[in-house]
């Protein structure tokens, strides 16, 4: 409706004034037109903090506190795992020699991690051993007057600290994606994962080359927005991958992808030297992350000296070439080939009571579905429908469900059917997928998701502190795992200690016959034991104790032991105890 024509023209001007005045009030509150009576001059007042603004760092703290405790605990109460030896030697190494010797299989960084810690213990290194890197990480363990559970503790702690630092990655890629409370779902998932606390309070490389790989999709995520900040930082840290296990390599043309996307992305709307953009942004993702390979080589020897003391493989064909045509240090390039060469070799594996030689495509979704939390299952499968469904989360798929997709798929090929720490970045990828489950517009999905959360972390609380042969509970719990799988999925070495206390405090003064499967030495540790196969079958009277992993593998005499004795005893789930 227009003005009242038919007041006069004052009233009409009062009444203008009056409104005007009233809505300026309205809008805002303690302003003033009437210059004549100005308000008082105070000072002004701070808006009130939200409610609840603490309360998201808070439970990120809580979250990251409760993970720190479960893995440094692990830390503590477990003795070396089967791989745990060599890297530490090689971080010693690299310490006194300041050379690539020993592990060369693998790239420098990851052990630069470990040597951080090693570095703090200080161990007496006797650099003129001559044994291979397996015999050298027992040397320096047990015969070099080391303090073997000190120098460990040492060694794992740097890993442990930067598996908290990716569940910072993880919350915040989430919160990102879908806010805050999705974020916490996420981060959730991953403190409560028991794989992930397996393996990352450990001195070993699976979480870091995982966590590098899930940092570089992040960062390339924000570089949707800020280019020239997050390519080059994607590019470091993919090369924090590639420095830190080969395995990551699969991934590099999708992050190389991803970048230049992204740089795309940042202009959307002009065309004009849009490819050209493009191909710079996968450019500098690349030469950062060839630049941060080459500066953990330089780290650990400025002047590049790599003399093989193994064979290394002849490595001929497309892999040949490409391992060629890589602008890395050669020992970078001799480490591909002799991985390439381990992957002829015949190993064996051990899925669901079945022993076979080679390896089954299929072995990491199943291990994968025995290990993971039923709950964690159920919320990986409607987070990846929710990215690839919802319009608005659409985009950010391809870094989230793309890498993980294509490591696994590469890992599934492999030939060594060990565990799922080679598929450790699914429950890492896929703990962000999950939170964005928050992001569907049904109001039974928070609750849903909270309650299926509360499942995971109570299960995994009740896990607690033998993460390593957790299976769900649809197989039987951890109790159980050893009848399904072997290997780091249940036992990789890790009990030796406990199985020493074990003995001591129940079966004190009675002979002990042993089959081990690990890098420890038992008798370090107060265990006086003989071998079973080495002597005739009558013979073996008292307490026969065998790791869960030998006795999937068993046959001829050893399994004939086991048939003939029974169970007693179960260390840790994954060693065995049987009396004869």
């Amino acid at each position: 409706m227009g003005p009242d024509r038919s007041r006069p023209l004052a009233v009409r001007v009062t009444a203008g004034r009056m409104m005007a005045h009233e809505q300026h009030s309205v809008l805002e509150p303690g302003t003033h037109d009437d210059e004549e009576h100005p308000p008082p001059v105070t000072a002004p007042e701070r808006s009130p903090r939200p409610r609840g603004r603490w309360l998201p760092p808070l439970l990120v703290v809580v979250l990251l506190a409760q993970m720190a405790a479960a893995m440094v605990t692990t830390a503590v109460q477990q003795t070396p795992t089967i791989d745990e030896p060599v890297y530490v030697a090689t971080a010693a190494d690299y310490l006194h020699e300041h050379r690539v010797r020993l592990n060369p299989e693998h790239p420098p960084l990851g052990k630069l991690v470990i040597a951080v810690g090693v570095a703090i213990a200080a161990p007496h290194v006797d650099t003129s051993y001559q044994g291979d890197q397996g015999q050298f990480g027992r040397h320096l363990l047990y015969e070099s007057g080391n303090d073997p559970w000190r120098l460990m503790f040492w060694a794992r702690l740097p890993m442990i600290v930067l598996t908290l630092l990716f569940g910072l990655v993880v919350f915040a890629f989430a919160r990102e994606l879908a806010g805050t409370v999705a974020g916490l779902a996420a981060l959730a998932l991953y403190a409560f994962s028991p794989d992930v606390i397996a393996h990352g309070s450990l001195a070993t490389l699976d979480v870091p080359a995982a966590g590098f790989v899930l940092t570089s999709a992040w960062l390339l995520w924000r570089a949707r927005r800020r280019p020239r900040l997050y390519v080059p930082l994607a590019g470091v840290a993919l090369g924090a991958g590639l420095a830190t296990k080969m395995s990551v390599l699969p991934a590099v043309p999708v992050l190389l992808a991803l970048g230049a996307w992204s740089v795309w992305r940042a202009r959307p709307g002009d065309r004009r030297g849009a490819a050209a953009r493009a191909a710079l942004g996968a450019g500098v993702v690349a030469v950062a992350a060839v630049a941060v390979v080459w500066a953990s080589y330089l780290v650990v020897d400025p002047r590049l000296r790599w003399t093989p003391e193994q064979p290394v493989p002849a490595v001929d064909g497309v892999k040949g070439l490409l391992v060629r045509l890589l602008p890395l240090p050669a020992s970078y390039r001799d480490g591909m080939r002799i991985q390439f060469g381990l992957e002829n070799y015949p190993w064996q594996g051990f899925l669901f009571g079945h022993l076979y030689t080679g390896s089954r495509w299929y072995y990491l979704p199943a291990a994968l579905l025995v290990k993971t939390p039923l709950g964690m299952l159920a919320l990986w499968v409607a987070g990846a429908a929710v990215l690839v469904a919802v319009r608005r989360l659409r985009p950010a798929a391809p870094y989230v469900l793309v890498p993980a997709g294509v490591l696994l798929a590469a890992a599934m090929t492999g030939s060594r059917d060990f565990g799922t720490r080679y598929a450790i970045f699914v429950p890492m990828f896929l703990a962000v997928a999950a939170g964005c489950v928050l992001a569907v517009r049904w109001r039974w999905a928070p609750l849903v998701t909270g309650a299926l959360v509360l499942f995971i972390a109570v299960g995994s609380l009740l896990t607690y502190p033998y993460y390593l042969p957790y299976s769900n509970e649809a197989f039987g719990g951890p109790a159980k795992t050893h009848l399904r799988l072997h290997d780091s999925n249940v036992d990789w070495g890790q009990d030796l200690g406990r199985l020493a206390d074990r003995l001591r405090e129940r079966y004190r003064g009675e002979r002990v016959w042993l089959v081990y499967k690990g890098s420890g030495v038992p008798s370090y540790y107060g265990i006086d034991a003989s071998d079973p196969r080495q002597v005739p079958q009558r013979q073996v009277r008292g307490l026969l104790v065998v790791s869960d992993s030998a006795a999937a593998k068993a046959r001829g005499r050893l399994a004939a032991l086991i048939r003939s004795s029974r169970p007693v005893d179960d260390v840790g789930h994954s060693i065995t105890i049987y009396r004869r």
